[in-house]
């Protein structure tokens, strides 16, 4: 058979006419043939081309994103966010953050070769060591085979060494059935049968554990999960807990807790400063049909003070005989804002008010953003400087911190107040600047009881961070479904926020007292207090 890819022109001599045609056949059929190959070589090359075009096109755009999303997320000016629409707004920038990386790292592989720039290697952040109190659970990977590879060799490997990377994991909550199985012995002889006895429960011939009582609560009041969806959550696992039970559960847990309640309760206004707000909460009106507006107040111990403690008291109402009767018997400095609501219970002898200095600059803080005002913008800049001293005194002893307050706080305060008066006469009557500095002067000697005295606070901050959990879970649990249950919340809520604040895992707490609650002595239950309790050995 011809070659005619070597063919050479003396092949072509001495050939008969018919060899002849069927070596131009056999050529013209080659040239086709490389023809088509150029061809399609050259469509690769194209489709290559617009695939690299397409990824620095790509690259671009994903590049640009980048830069625009760091630009919104370190230069955006997010004053005018509240909490949760900046935590919603971070989030969200972390989510695209990453998305966008992760699209940029599977299209760099195949960029080699691009007409794109070069760039310099992305600098990893350092990431933050995992917590050394976790569990470590070891996945050994080592080769099937041992034995040296070289064909030439084949002896036996030695091991010299490994590396080690750790990852964070998780196994989502398991449900579990505890099996409590009591050994009868009996005695032929006598006729005597020995059994130990049944461990008290808070709850007798109850379906939950202590444990899960804790996790119902903990879900429902920290991660302010409503029923129905813990409903939800517990049905993947194929174990069926209606609301109804549920809110049971909950219910018993919280007239079990009473005791404590009231225990914490006397703890918290044991506090010579005590700090107080309340935040609107909705209460089902079964009559109606609707609901209707009650009141969870808060009472915390002063911001100073070494052992942490916040108590909840919920109320139908906003009125002054509330606070009134939950500090009956109290005497000392009651931190609030300016609510009239609070005056009936200021009005008795061996009890003072201290003003929300926060309150007062909130009015200036307004109007500054509002139409930036002059006035306003420095009476910020004259409270910034009070918040600055208030800043270095906060690690002080409380005599120390009164020194201070009094040498570098007093004389700005003295001039803020002659400035302020000054100013009142410059503004019309009823005009919103007007009302702001009213304010201050109005309440004048509260706002400045805290260069009086140095266990209190420069402004009521202290218990509104202390509130917020429950602004949280309103929106998720909308209402409360009877007085009762709101009472119950209180309770609840009281002691696992309190737990939160002396450094407490809420479910670890809760779980223990719970189990330990039946056999507590009533004259220790002091120890299960959320300032005082240990875990048990």
């Amino acid at each position: 058979m011809l070659d005619v890819q070597h063919f050479k022109a003396q092949d072509l001599r001495g050939l008969s006419p018919e060899d002849l045609a069927a070596v131009a056949g056999k050529m013209l059929a080659h040239i086709g043939e490389q023809s088509r190959h150029i061809v399609e070589q050259s469509k690769r090359i194209d489709s290559q081309a617009q695939a690299i075009k397409w990824r620095d096109a790509k690259i671009e755009s994903i590049t640009f994103q980048l830069a625009r999303l760091k630009a919104w997320k370190f230069g955006a000016k997010t004053e005018a966010m509240n909490a949760e629409q900046r935590a919603l707004f971070e989030e969200t920038c972390a989510a695209d953050q990453a998305d966008l990386e992760a699209q940029l790292a599977a299209l760099q592989p195949a960029a080699v070769g691009s007409t794109a720039p070069d760039k310099q290697p992305r600098r990893q952040p350092k990431r933050e060591a995992l917590p050394a109190h976790l569990p470590r659970v070891d996945q050994r990977v080592e080769p099937e085979d041992t034995n040296c590879p070289t064909p030439e060799c084949g002896q036996p490997m030695v091991r010299v060494g490994e590396d080690v990377s750790e990852r964070l994991d998780i196994v989502p909550a398991q449900f579990f059935v505890q099996r409590q199985i009591r050994g009868k012995w009996a005695c032929k002889c006598c006729q005597l049968l020995v059994q130990e006895p049944a461990a008290p429960q808070v709850f007798d011939n109850a379906l939950p554990t202590p444990g899960l009582q804790a996790h119902t609560a903990v879900s429902r009041f920290v991660d302010h999960i409503p029923y129905y969806r813990q409903e939800q959550i517990n049905a993947r696992s194929g174990v069926h807990t209606p609301r109804s039970t549920l809110a049971a559960w909950g219910g018993r847990t919280g007239a079990q807790l009473m005791p404590l309640y009231d225990a914490h309760r006397a703890f918290v206004l044991g506090s010579r400063v005590v700090h107080a707000d309340e935040t609107p909460i909705g209460l089902l009106d079964p009559g109606g049909g609707k609901t209707k507006k009650a009141y969870m107040w808060a009472y915390a111990r002063g911001a100073f003070e070494p052992k942490p403690g916040v108590v909840f008291d919920f109320c139908a109402g906003r009125g002054g005989q509330y606070p009134c009767a939950f500090l009956k018997g109290w005497a000392g400095t009651l931190v609030v804002d300016a609510y009239s609501g609070y005056d009936a219970a200021l009005s008795l002898d061996g009890r003072s008010t201290a003003y929300c200095l926060a309150h007062a600059r909130r009015k200036f803080d307004e109007l500054v953003k509002a139409n930036s005002s002059v006035v306003a913008g420095q009476a910020i800049q004259r409270l910034a400087w009070l918040y600055r001293i208030e800043a270095d005194a906060k690690a002080l002893a409380a005599d120390q911190r009164l020194q201070m307050r009094q040498e570098r706080s007093q004389p700005l305060w003295d001039e803020m107040h002659v400035w302020l008066q000054l100013e009142r006469t410059h503004v019309p009557d009823g005009s919103a600047i007007a009302k702001a500095i009213d304010y201050s002067l109005n309440h004048w000697v509260g706002l400045g009881r805290y260069l009086v005295d140095g266990d209190v606070p420069i402004d009521n901050n202290h218990v509104e961070n202390r509130i917020r959990p429950w602004a949280l879970g309103r929106r998720n649990w909308l209402f409360i479904g009877s007085q009762l249950a709101g009472e119950r919340a209180a309770v609840v809520m009281s002691l696992l926020q309190s737990a939160k604040l002396n450094g407490h895992e809420p479910w670890a707490y809760l779980k223990d007292v719970l189990t330990r609650l039946p056999t507590q002595l009533n004259s220790r239950i002091e120890e299960l207090l959320p300032h005082k309790w240990q875990p048990a050995d």
